[in-house]
């Protein structure tokens, strides 16, 4: 026989249940047509790689490779770092043995989703969502019930008639400055989910990368610490808490952190060993070299930055958008909604805005069991103020062309 005469296999019949769920992400796939460099682009939310501490790193990686020597670069234990995670759990008041150090945030998702989630549970998200959660859950088979937001988050009212009429495993929340919308969940609200979510057994998984960079408004404390207090300790708590360095100091370390109590550890720890094994050795060593010193100057950095640039384009949203148009006005992180009139929708609009040098985020990915076609996310972190000015000139032009 020859490979002429021998039958191609059919891959895709050859993939799993788990396979078939899968779904590319969005926005990686939008990013992939604003490539060229004239193309301002609002999408990816990118931090602003002019504020990465690329001196402090390259100190902090000689630094670890004379102190560690070959150890370094060598594998290590699949909980981590000790001494990144002893200094994350003395922030959070809670035992290294609470910490788990994951490759990046979303490692963290998908390994939660592997262990928390089975085929048809119940798992409440908010209406919009961060759609990278989605994609980590969805392979899990989830059944998503979508709840209710607003300019203070999560409508928690709604979240007790969604409680009291049917069972649920799991709410996922990002309760600052929300991707996508960049809304916060009020202290208020905060109480109330957390009561409600306890009453009827429900694990909360507080998804929070962009907690730290707050640069306007009241700082709140963080679902998990209003746990520990309500609960009695993190052995007690309900609440499941994914931080990640990524946002405050720089993405491609890739380090990110769970702290939760020791069973739901334990079991991630099992997880990770059949991803991989561990996260990098190097990279912790890096992170924890720069957490006492070049962290906090770091955050106080891009928190001035962020905040200008935040408040740059809400106003050139209202300068070059048309009038009708609604937004929201982000306190911290990376991010702002904008919602258009009905009747228009956003994912055709996109080829047009490209066509003008733009782009964004259609807004109907963040949704869960859909919706939401008039609605964009727009992202200010890595834009400066001419292309932030002359990027939302063109995107004014484009909605008022679909508008017509």
């Amino acid at each position: 026989m020859t490979a002429s005469t021998l039958p191609v296999p059919d891959f895709t019949a050859r993939l799993s249940d788990r396979a078939r769920r899968m779904n590319a992400s969005a926005i990686r796939e939008i990013l992939k047509i604003t490539q060229e460099p004239d193309v301002i682009s609002f999408a990816g939310g990118l931090p602003a790689p002019e504020l990465f501490p690329i001196e402090d790193v390259r100190r902090a990686t000689d630094a670890v490779l004379t102190r560690y020597g070959a150890a370094a670069l060598q594998y290590s234990t699949t909980e981590g770092h000790p001494p990144l995670r002893r200094w994350i759990a003395g922030r959070a008041g809670i035992g290294p043995e609470n910490v788990q150090i994951v490759t990046g945030s979303q490692q963290g998702l998908d390994l939660l989703g592997k262990i928390l989630i089975s085929e048809g549970d119940v798992v409440l998200v908010e209406s919009p969502t961060y759609l990278g959660a989605l994609q980590s859950f969805q392979p899990y088979g989830p059944r998503y019930v979508q709840l209710p937001t607003d300019d203070h988050g999560i409508d928690t009212d709604a979240l007790e008639e969604v409680l009291a009429s049917q069972p649920a495993k799991l709410l996922y929340a990002i309760p600052n400055f929300q991707n996508p919308t960049g809304r916060t969940l009020s202290l208020e609200r905060r109480r109330h989910l957390l009561e409600l979510t306890a009453q009827y057994g429900v694990l909360v998984i507080e998804d929070d990368p962009y907690g730290k960079l707050r640069f306007t408004g009241e700082e709140l404390p963080n679902l998990y610490d209003l746990a520990l207090e309500m609960m009695g300790g993190p052995e007690r708590s309900h609440v499941i808490y994914s931080g990640s360095f990524s946002k405050t100091l720089v993405p491609g370390l890739r380090d990110a952190w769970v702290q939760a109590a020791r069973p739901i550890i334990e079991k991630l720890v099992q997880a990770k060993q059949g991803a991989d094994l561990h996260t990098p050795t190097l990279n912790q060593m890096i992170v924890a070299e720069l957490v006492d010193d070049v962290l906090p100057r770091q955050i106080e950095r891009v928190k001035r930055a962020y905040g200008q640039r935040a408040r740059d384009m809400v106003a050139r949203i209202q300068e070059h958008l048309p009038a009708g148009i609604e937004h929201t006005t982000p306190e911290g992180g990376m991010f702002l909604w904008v919602t258009l009139p009905e009747g228009i929708d956003t994912q055709p609009m996109l080829a047009r805005a490209v066509e003008r040098k733009v782009a964004y985020v259609p807004g109907s990915p963040f949704f869960a069991l859909g919706g939401g076609a008039n609605t964009m996310r727009l992202s200010y972190s890595s834009a400066t103020p001419e292309q932030i000015d002359r990027g939302l000139r063109a995107l004014g032009e484009t909605i008022r062309e679909a508008m017509d």
